[in-house]
């Protein structure tokens, strides 16, 4: 009888993928404290813990309860005592300032350590918060693990966002000291952040000690008030090396703020421990990467992908990391990425489908990426929003690797679903989705109800707690906020102004961004204004508020907004609606949503 080797050989190593997997699925589902108290084995603890997990309370589970480390001595010092100090740490490239270098883990470890000196030298301790307001340059990076270092928590905010926003930021958090630099560079304009601190700290009604500023080279120095300014270098020159102070699993590294500065502030805060732990883990289990490989997150340290995936995962796994400082178009032209991926041999990279969208609108063919071999490029990820088949089947074809959607969002601080490629899923899973639940996450989609829905019906996704190491640990000073309220988001901004009633914010499908925010609006009845200047009020207040991250340009005007049983607005129908795509028989209310659409809003593609 003849056989087929090949197919043997290749049905063999499907079913031990499959074993394998389920394996792996099946050990956290039966013993979740084994399998998380396993994966904690790969992280340095100064103490070690006495209960994996205390879930007493589901909303606010304890991972690691009793043990002690440190981050920063995880995510650096440990790698430099192994014999890895000579490996690049950080890759930094900035297409806007024509810089490029390489610093090792050992260099980082020597700034951080002189930094955390300064930070204690002007006040900061552990248990101090410190708001750091900077461009995506390594000495933000370096902030991040000297604030880590000694115990003090960091609060890293966009640096696109607007006085308003940040100075609402100051009030909630507090901090004792604020670090930020001379200029942002964007292409063909630079963006002066004193003038914008200066002005977040007239706002606001808290004062840091001091405002601790990074001048960047080749450009004019810059400074606040003698009594409030520090500068970097001149601090640098005289500081001493802090050594690694050790704080408990619970000590909250950071607070990242995610919504606007409409209502109580909502700052996510993440633990040290069980962060650090889940961190580790998925670097080499959903990425499939080993230590000291290149990994790049395409991202801004202000987003929690920046957090989790430029700073910490991979120099916590021993990975080096590249820091770019540019855009995937316009500096100079669509082959950014690709250049950086080549010159740095990147095993994985992680983006948004927007990014991507934006290189193929601009070189279909991707004739300007054709000269960069990309021979060690084995994964890309894509997260942040859904990315549409035409977008993934062009990735696919143009950087010649699986394309793999996963989802993911602040609160989670990694992902919830993905193809952990590590426990050998599958590269090539069925187009369209995002992978399956990542171990840790028991995930289920209900309506809006609350009640589970059936396969193949749209509806709400929900994680059921308690939810695994490295998730949101609370609310910054609101624990009773996180358990009674959610993010409103782009809402609170257009409720304030007087014209408007009621507000439902959905996403409208979109070519370039996948989908945008558009605000369906009831108006007050004595009303008179226009409609394009309402449009134009409502669009500057939100730009206001929250800045220009929002991406806010779209508002249409309905008579009413359709409510459950529960009073609630079913977003989930709304969108739909708005993207011709109905899944209700509409009542009265959405018919008159539709005639406003069908005259205002396109269809995609017509």
């Amino acid at each position: 009888m003849k056989v087929d080797s090949e197919y043997v050989l290749h049905e063999w190593n499907t079913q031990m993928t499959y074993y394998f997997e389920l394996n792996t699925r099946l050990t956290w589902h039966v013993n979740p404290e084994k399998f998380w108290s396993e994966a904690a084995e790969g992280i340095t603890w100064f103490e070690q813990w006495t209960q994996t997990l205390d879930d007493t309370d589901t909303v606010f589970p304890k991972w690691f309860v009793g043990g002690k480390l440190n981050m920063c001595y995880n995510a650096v010092d440990r790698h430099v005592e192994n014999g890895r100090g000579d490996q690049a740490a950080v890759i930094y490239d900035s297409p806007v300032t024509g810089t490029k270098q390489v610093i090792t883990y050992r260099e980082v470890q020597e700034q951080v350590s002189r930094l955390a000196g300064v930070l204690v030298r002007h006040g900061v301790k552990t248990g101090d918060l410190v708001v750091i307001y900077m461009p995506m340059v390594p000495q933000a990076m370096f902030t991040m693990l000297a604030c880590a270092r000694i115990g003090a928590t960091h609060s890293l905010i966009f640096g696109g966002f607007a006085s308003k926003e940040l100075s609402v930021r100051i009030d909630h958090a507090k901090p004792k000291l604020l670090v930020t630099a001379s200029f942002g560079i964007e292409p063909g304009r630079r963006v002066e952040y004193i003038p914008l601190v200066e002005k977040a700290l007239e706002l606001s009604s808290h004062k840091p000690h001091k405002v601790l500023i990074y001048n960047r080279p080749s450009m004019e120095k810059v400074s606040m008030h003698p009594d409030l300014s520090l500068d970097w270098e001149e601090e640098m020159a005289t500081a001493r090396p802090h050594d690694c102070v050790s704080v408990p699993a619970h000590h909250p590294l950071y607070v990242l703020y995610t919504s606007g500065t409409t209502g109580t502030p909502k700052g996510v805060v993440r633990d040290s421990g069980g962060y650090a732990v889940m961190l580790n883990w998925t670097m080499s289990n959903v990425y499939g990467l080993a230590p000291g490989e290149v990994w790049w997150a395409a991202s801004d340290l202000g987003w929690v992908v920046g957090h989790s995936y430029i700073c910490y995962g991979p120099l916590l796994h021993g990975n080096t990391t590249v820091l770019y400082e540019g855009k995937p178009v316009g500096t100079p032209d669509p082959r950014a990425f690709f250049r950086v991926m080549s010159e740095h041999g990147t095993a994985s990279m992680f983006t948004a489908p927007t990014a991507i969208r934006a290189i193929r609108q601009q070189d279909p063919q991707a004739e300007h990426g054709k000269q960069y071999p990309l021979s060690r490029l084995r994964n890309l990820f894509v997260a942040g929003e859904r990315c549409d088949i035409e977008t993934l089947e062009w990735a696919k074809r143009n950087f010649g690797v699986p394309v793999l959607d996963h989802w993911w969002q602040t609160e989670s601080g990694s992902s919830i679903t993905a193809s952990c490629v590590g426990l050998d899923c599958s590269r090539t899973p069925p187009t369209g989705t995002a992978g399956k639940a990542v171990p840790g996450y028991n995930v289920t989609v209900i309506d809006d109800e609350m009640q589970q829905v059936k396969p193949r019906t749209l509806g709400n996704i929900v994680v059921k707690l308690p939810l695994p190491p490295g998730a949101a640990l609370s609310l910054w000073q609101n624990q009773t906020l996180f358990k009674e309220l959610y993010f409103t988001k782009i809402c609170e901004s257009v409720l304030l102004h007087s014209a408007v009633v009621d507000c439902a914010v959905v996403g409208l499908e979109d070519p370039l961004k996948g989908h945008v925010p558009l605000a369906l609006c009831v108006l007050r009845n004595d009303c008179q204004k226009s409609a394009d200047g309402l449009v134009n009020e409502i669009v500057k207040l939100v730009k206001d508020t929250i800045g220009p991250v929002a991406a806010f340009k779209k508002v249409v005007f309905v008579k009413a907004l359709p409510k459950t049983r529960s009073g609630k607005i079913p977003r989930s129908s709304l969108a739909n609606l708005v993207n011709h795509n109905p899944t209700i028989e509409d009542p009265e209310v959405f018919k008159d949503i539709e005639k406003v659409l069908r005259e205002t809003v396109k269809e995609p593609g017509k």
